[in-house]
């Protein structure tokens, strides 16, 4: 099934703005906060993080919103 376009580029441009803030910020935790104590749980919460934003960079790019394919609207 062909992702159909879900969204205009005010979302589109939203979209991308949070999933670049969220990579940076995931990085950011990998790399003062994850790395020197190296717990379990502050890994998952960085690497969460990191895949957050790429979901958000990836519907930037395809036009498609995973969100309101389900039926939500999400006023922009």
């Amino acid at each position: 099934m062909p992702l159909s376009c879900n969204i205009d580029s005010r979302g589109k441009a939203a979209r991308l703005l949070y999933g670049a803030l969220m990579i940076a910020l995931g990085l950011a935790l990998v790399v003062f906060w994850a790395m020197p104590d190296g717990a379990v749980w502050k890994w998952v919460v960085a690497v969460a993080c990191v895949l957050a934003g790429a979901m958000s960079v990836f519907e930037a790019w395809a036009g498609w919103c995973v969100v309101r394919a389900m039926g939500f609207k999400t006023p922009m």
